[in-house]
């Protein structure tokens, strides 16, 4: 189940979203927040108008995620549970513990950078396309969502082991 809410800053020009995603083990949480593009029309509710998201924030539950890669294949694994391992061959490859039911297939384009192409019912829903820097530290990642006709780039961070 998820819930929502939604706060509205005093000066009615920011917006604080916190979604709680309970369908994980763990729950996942997370906060964007917006600033005001436009107002809608006069005497409309608060919420009504346009608004862009600058700050975003997860749980650490929701934001972490463990790849591993070999000349032979792709591996993913998250807090939550949910993993795949998928050879560079082609196939479908079964996103364990994902209600959504997602088949993978990955493609390695070059040394440092892998494809990975998401699937539920035979669709293509998202291509995500992740390259490691020099040095292994960051990893810049573009998400292009087919159903939303979106893409997203963002840089993943290593984190550090205690």
């Amino acid at each position: 189940m998820f819930t929502e809410l939604d706060t509205i800053s005093q000066d009615g020009d920011t917006l604080t979203a916190v979604v709680k995603d309970t369908t994980e083990a763990q729950a996942v949480t997370i906060e964007t927040v917006s600033k005001r593009i436009d107002r809608g029309p006069v005497g409309s509710h608060i919420l009504c108008g346009s608004w862009r998201a600058f700050k975003i924030r997860r749980s650490e539950n929701g934001s972490t995620i463990k790849y591993k890669c070999t000349p032979e294949g792709f591996s993913a694994e998250t807090p939550l549970g949910e993993k795949f391992d998928a050879k560079f061959d082609g196939k479908d490859y079964l996103v364990e513990d994902d209600p959504a039911h997602t088949m993978v297939s990955v493609k390695l384009l070059s040394s440092n950078t892998v494809e990975q192409t998401n699937k539920r019912d035979g669709k293509v829903v998202g291509v995500l396309r992740l390259t490691v820097a020099p040095g292994g530290e960051t990893i810049r990642a573009t998400y292009e969502n087919k159903e939303a006709n979106s893409t997203t780039g963002y840089v993943m961070v290593k984190q550090l082991q205690n």
